[in-house]
């Protein structure tokens, strides 16, 4: 796949699920990508945290890729820059927010002088051969949410990236309706659009909502009160330090990624206003009615701030009975264990908990229906692309488009190039995608050797088989060590089996190589283990010639 005199979208990630987003826009033999995002991990990938998208497509075609231009600051948007970036070798380009934390990941990473990144001024605009980047401020949970209006020989699109109507937005200056309009009336080839929220029937809200339900709930409570939400939510963090000074408590901001968004959001001009932090000593000598901790933790993190107090494992900060935990956010779809884990444990200590289903302490960054629907009535694409969502997500919001006029609608999958222009859209190839994982330090494929590996150790247990051999026979009887296999206290008579069969194997494969010989006894071990366990443990032979 080069792209020739053809417009190109190709999605290696966020097209089928909501987060890794990664987008690559083709034209006349050149790419650009828009964000580089990355997800968290889930049950298939134990002991890992982070999951990023493979880029071996555009890697392999590195020297016709022109840069990465990034939406906004979201984990989903640019975490995997850090870990991706050196091996494309391409300049970054954000507004000055987002370059911030991105800056931060780059010194962390120690790449700070090794990779280009552009700081582009607020509604600025980046021109990369064929490609001409406006960015279009729209509301969001974070500051600088953008959406990119990219103009090409074949068309102009409008990328929404992350978005919501806030009508009394507490950070930034989104583009209005009116001038929403005027982008429209100037003609737009395609919407690539946010499904995340595409079942959700009212408009997401407003921030201004949230703080008067957080006033309400925090000043009726009478102990300490924590309140955990997403880091990166600078305007809820901003909308916490006003709660703190309407309700007459001290602000204690507990968690590094809170931090450093404070810290970033202050050196570019958003949140100078809010409180100076105590420090978490500070905080637990006030009265308890006098204190607002601010926590990291809101999806269960088990190294997070609030799982630690949760569990007693905080060095310096508790939560008693009666003291209070509000859940301003939003439980994201297979974090309900972890953060059902923490709750429990904050029930059991006598600690009130509020999430919003009880009160109105969150709204969404995202579009419910009547939102997609006016941002449609302002646009009014050729074609509609929706992206950032699964499959259903995606699916749903191709019905409203068609629904409300859009005439072509086109669901992409991670992989799937699609010819926006000329002529019809349609896809035209198949190309590599997938996942990687982080894996301590190492990176390695999700679904490789490690992985696969490790989930059979996870379900079915380890076997280690241990012979030592003089000529062609035992020199002792075989040692075995065994993890997580279901034998318990039967586990004696469970390996005296075990070095019965594998003594038997022995000598049956007498002058053969320590291969076959190694292959005969794990076969006949892990058959014993599979008729006292139903269970096929990981069994691994080593044979020792005296």
């Amino acid at each position: 796949m080069k792209p020739e005199d053809e417009l190109i979208f190709l999605p290696l990630g966020g097209s089928g699920e909501i987060g890794m987003n990664v987008n690559l826009y083709g034209c006349r033999g050149k790419w650009i990508m828009v964000d580089l995002g990355m997800t968290f991990s889930e049950p298939a990938y134990p002991g890992v945290d982070l999951v990023l998208p493979d880029l071996s497509f555009i890697e392999e075609r590195r020297d016709d890729l022109l840069g990465v231009v990034l939406t906004h600051g979201h984990e989903d948007h640019i975490g995997a820059i850090p870990y991706l970036i050196e091996d494309l070798g391409v300049p970054l380009y954000a507004t000055p927010f987002t370059a911030g934390l991105i800056r931060k990941k780059l010194i962390e990473e120690g790449l700070e002088d090794q990779i280009e990144l552009n700081v582009v001024d607020n509604e600025g605009s980046v021109d990369l051969g064929p490609f001409s980047c406006r960015y279009v401020p729209l509301a969001h949970s974070i500051p600088e949410g953008n959406a990119l209006l990219i103009d090409t020989p074949h068309g102009r699109l409008f990328h929404t990236g992350d978005w919501k109507i806030d009508r009394e937005p507490v950070m930034g200056n989104p583009t209005t309706a009116e001038e929403l309009s005027a982008l429209g009336d100037e003609g737009i080839l395609a919407l690539v659009g946010d499904s995340t929220n595409v079942f959700n029937p009212r408009e997401s809200g407003s921030e201004t909502g949230v703080r008067e339900a957080l006033d309400k709930v925090v000043a009726e409570q009478e102990g300490r009160v924590l309140v955990t939400t997403f880091a990166s939510n600078a305007a809820r963090v901003k909308t916490l330090g006003e709660v703190a000074r309407d309700t007459g408590r001290e602000v204690c901001v507990v968690g590094r990624s809170l931090h450093r968004i404070l810290e970033v959001s202050r050196s570019v001009g958003y949140l100078t206003d809010f409180p100076e932090p105590l420090r978490e000593e500070e905080a637990m000598k006030l009265p308890r009615d006098k204190v607002l901790i601010l926590a990291t933790g809101a999806q269960g993190e088990p190294r997070a701030a609030l799982s630690r107090i949760a569990t007693g494992d905080h060095p310096r900060l508790k939560l008693d009975a009666g003291d209070t935990v509000i859940y301003s956010s939003k439980e994201i779809p297979g974090n309900e264990l972890s953060i059902g884990a923490v709750q429990n444990a904050l029930a059991a200590a006598g600690v009130k908990i509020i999430t919003e289903r009880q009160a109105n302490v969150h709204v969404s960054g995202h579009p419910g229906i009547p939102e997609l629907e006016a941002m449609y009535s302002w646009i009014r694409p050729k074609i509609s692309v929706p992206v950032h969502g699964e499959r259903r997500h995606m699916e749903a919001h191709a019905r409203l488009a068609e629904r409300v006029g859009v005439p072509q609608q086109i669901v992409p999958v991670n992989g799937s190039a699609i010819r926006l222009a000329p002529g019809t859209p349609k896809v035209v190839s198949h190309e590599q995608h997938g996942r990687l994982v982080l894996d301590g330090d190492v990176i390695v494929p999700a679904d490789g050797e490690t992985m696969v590996g490790r989930r059979r150790l996870l379900h079915n247990g380890w076997i280690g088989v241990f012979v030592a051999l003089k000529g062609d026979r035992l020199a002792g009887t075989p040692e075995f060590q065994i993890e997580g296999v279901p034998v318990e206290d039967e586990v004696d008579e469970f390996v005296g089996e075990c070095r019965a069969e594998a003594e038997k194997a022995v000598k049956k494969s007498a002058g053969k190589s320590d291969e076959q010989l190694a292959e005969a006894v794990r076969i006949a071990v892990r058959r014993t283990a599979r008729e006292w366990t139903g269970k096929k443990p990981l069994t691994r032979v080593s044979i020792v010639r005296l």
